[in-house]
């Protein structure tokens, strides 16, 4: 006679993950749990809950790395567990940072001697490496400054309004005022002219941008370093040049090699660059790099030697898993080259051009990037009376694609755009298909009432309840547009239950 055995609710051997208790009741989401689990399904519940990620494929917003070769994704994870900062203890991975530095120095035309070494960090990303090179100019004019018996109390820095955020976070955690040069209408980098007029011997820096994250544009560093020059001459300061390549200085050097921005110009010190962007590696590694030993000043550098040997630092964090994004970039470095690089940047702005194509095609977009700069396609509607650009990026999520909308800073802020980012992995295929979801979701637009309509019935809801009310309160333009946003989101999902559209 054969006896039957009942697993009991803990022998897990015997079940799928599917048919476990684990997955019939809701996990602890802000407190740890008191048993533990096992894990398989561990694994499986959060792997299910990562399905409602977008697809970074699809993510058209990010200027960020996603796919790289089955090679250099091996030789991320036979390193992920090495600890960057332990410098003595993994010498080779510091060898392999020093020559990154050197080869990128080189790229950026940095003036060194045959056998002279480069000057720069890996970081964490461009955020780290503008923090690092802001402290260091910050330092350079307050040694200045006491040298001269000259107050040091008010730093400031001179940059375009379309600065990215890092620059602005810089600026409020070490104290240094940020002037911004407005933009204007088809204007929308730096104008050097008005960046020079507000250089004053409080100026730290006047902060370039290589390829804006709004449109991609390159700004005029040429220009503005021979503005400045001239006002240096004239005022016997000297005000330098930080170049903030976080997006093109992986770019500018292969399709616009006659293009000067770099160091081949007097003015510029320092220059950042994001290894993580076109610098082809996934998210977390970026590069600063000084013109030479005396644009880093030596009281910034830390020497510790508590894990086996003296080693020089100088970073806003210690402890880092950077070691397998270091040897990424190392290895796209020897395996791609200057040939590799460079037909990939064309690669990439072919498909720029492909797309921006597209777009003009259906005549109801203004191109807002310029053919110089990084492979980015910005537009905006040419007539977004009855609907807008947010709407457009709303529908397209339902095609699978994130593309962003939004408005442009100060003084262009009634500018409202659409942002494409053409990365490595973004095919010719893949633009003409985007252009048809676009054309699809305009289509559909049309056939749906304005947001006017939408705006009139808001209206005569307040009206009306206004009429109930002994108090009138007058809603901002704010509140409006958010009450907006929300009844025309409700329409338009109501509308693809009724369409069956997903």
């Amino acid at each position: 006679m054969v006896l039957s055995k009942t697993a009991s609710e803990s022998d897990v051997s015997v079940h799928s993950t599917f048919a476990s208790r684990y997955v019939r009741t809701s996990l602890p989401r802000f407190r740890m749990g008191e048993n533990s689990i096992p894990k398989e399904a561990a694994y499986q519940i959060i792997n299910d809950e990562l399905m409602l990620d977008g697809n970074p494929r699809l993510n058209l917003a990010s200027f960020v790395t996603t796919w790289m070769e089955p090679e250099c994704d091996k030789l991320i994870m036979s390193s992920i567990n090495k600890n960057y900062v332990d410098m003595d203890e993994y010498p080779v991975t510091t060898e392999l940072q020093n020559r990154c530095v050197n080869m990128i120095a080189h790229l950026f035309n940095a003036p060194l001697g045959e056998s002279e070494a480069a000057v720069g960090v890996g970081t964490v990303g461009s955020s780290e490496a503008i923090m690092l090179a802001g402290l260091a100019f910050k330092r350079k004019w307050q040694n200045k400054r006491r040298a001269e018996g000259l107050p040091v109390d008010k730093p400031n820095i001179v940059t375009g309004a379309n600065v990215q955020v890092c620059w602005e976070k810089f600026a409020r955690y070490f104290e240094v005022e940020l002037k911004e040069v407005k933009l204007r209408d088809d204007y929308f980098v730096m104008d050097p002219e008005k960046a020079v007029e507000m250089v004053d011997e409080n100026t730290i820096c006047v902060a370039a941008i290589l390829g804006s994250t709004l449109n991609g544009e390159f700004e005029d560093v040429k220009r503005l370093n021979d503005l400045l020059v001239q006002k240096n001459n004239e005022t016997g300061w000297d005000t330098p040049i930080h170049v903030d390549a976080a997006s093109g200085g992986f770019i500018a050097p292969f399709l616009y090699p006659e293009l000067e921005w770099d160091f081949r110009l007097p003015l510029v010190k320092s220059i950042n660059v994001s290894g993580h962007k076109y610098g082809l590696v996934y998210a977390g590694i970026g590069w600063v790099i000084w013109r030479n030993k005396e644009d880093l000043p030596e009281e910034l550098i830390f020497h510790i030697n508590y894990l086996g040997a003296d080693q020089p630092t100088f970073t806003l964090n210690f402890s880092k898993g950077r070691s397998s994004q270091v040897i990424a970039q190392y290895y796209q470095l020897i395996r791609l080259g200057f040939e590799g690089y460079r037909n990939i940047m064309e690669n990439c702005r072919e498909n720029m051009i492909v797309l921006r194509e597209g777009l003009e095609k259906t005549g109801r977009f203004k191109i807002v990037s310029k053919d110089e700069g990084v492979p980015l396609v910005a537009f905006s509607l040419k007539d977004n009376h009855c609907h807008d650009e947010f709407e457009i990026s709303d529908l397209l999520r339902r095609y699978g694609w994130i593309v962003p909308a939004y408005t442009m800073p100060a003084d262009a802020q009634h500018v409202t755009v659409l942002r494409v980012v053409i990365r490595e992995d973004f095919s010719h295929t893949l633009a003409e298909r985007l252009v048809n979801d676009i054309q699809k979701v305009l289509h559909e637009l049309d056939r749906l009432p304005s947001k006017l309509s939408s705006n009139s019935t808001i209206e005569t809801q307040e009206i009306e309840n206004n009429e109930k009310s002994t108090v009138t309160t007058k809603k901002s333009a704010l509140e409006t547009q958010r009450e907006i946003t929300t009844i025309w989101r409700k329409f338009v999902m109501d509308k693809k239950k009724i369409t069956g559209v997903c």
